[in-house]
């Protein structure tokens, strides 16, 4: 090799490409300055008013787009065409987008529920067939504990595409408790039975005060709704202890709660060789 040519190659690194490669590391330090610090802005902007999973997502969004721009202004200085480049991203997220469209789509009711926040970690709801304690709430899929002690996981599209009913999101609930009476007793006692003993239950509140319904006259039994108001941590207590109260009232007056009964009439039936006529 000639001494001109090996001069000109000497040449053309100091002058072209060194000075490439002193911009591309330039252009990295600085996309990655700018990136954690736009990251961390965003992610503390978005916390602030939604929620911390939504906002460690965004914050990362931020972070690896402007890397991936800076990776792009890489290859500019080396004279690669980007303009490929951002095709082939854009073809690629489009695939990707198709195939994972369930994915895409729980994730998207996952920003929903964290953002709008129908319930929260700690919530007793209904939703998506199942009725249990919300333990986390991913961008995914929400984690749930039922009564008996399993862990469910329900994918956040099938409960952002249902009802939801939140259970415990008041501080105080209604426990409603049917009972049957006799048709031969007395309506205005037996209201008078059912509210006082509901009203000495511990635990049932004062406001609003304890009801009584009559609710219908049954085939065999005149329906009541015996109806107090109590705290929602003590709702299943209560329940349990406004029917043992209820129970206890009408035995101590005499006031029966009676079974369904049905007359069964035979008509041309032999019984031991003799037919029964109705």
């Amino acid at each position: 090799m000639e001494t001109a040519d090996i001069q000109a190659i000497v040449e053309n690194l100091v002058t072209v490409f060194l000075p490439k490669v002193a911009g591309v590391i330039v252009l990295l330090v600085v996309s990655w300055v700018v990136a954690k610090w736009l990251s961390r802005h965003v992610q503390k902007t978005v916390a602030d008013r939604l929620d911390e999973t939504i906002a460690g997502f965004f914050g990362s969004l931020v972070k690896y787009a402007v890397l991936t721009m800076a990776v792009l202004g890489c290859l500019r200085i080396f004279g690669f065409e980007t303009t490929s480049f951002a095709a082939l991203i854009g073809a690629a997220g489009l695939a990707i987008g198709f195939a994972l469209q369930g994915t895409l789509s729980n994730f998207a009711s996952g920003v929903m529920l964290l953002a709008f926040r129908p319930f929260n970690v700690g919530d007793v709801i209904s939703t998506a067939g199942i009725t249990a304690k919300v333990v986390q709430i991913g961008l995914f899929a929400t984690e749930f504990d039922t009564a008996d002690n399993k862990r469910v996981i329900v994918p956040n599209g099938a409960i952002y595409g249902s009802n939801i009913e939140n259970i415990t999101f008041h501080d105080t609930r209604r426990v409603d408790v049917a009972v049957g009476t006799e048709y031969a007793a007395d309506l205005v006692t037996t209201r008078n039975i059912l509210i006082d003993a509901a009203a000495k239950v511990n635990g049932v509140l004062s406001d609003p005060a304890p009801n009584a319904v009559l609710t219908s006259l049954g085939a065999s039994s005149i329906d009541w709704s015996v109806r107090v108001w109590a705290n929602t941590d003590d709702y299943w207590a209560v329940l349990e202890q406004t029917t043992q109260a209820v129970k206890y009232a009408l035995d101590h007056a005499e006031i029966g709660i009676p079974y369904p009964q049905m007359d069964v009439h035979l008509d041309g039936v032999e019984v031991d060789g003799v037919e029964v006529k109705g």
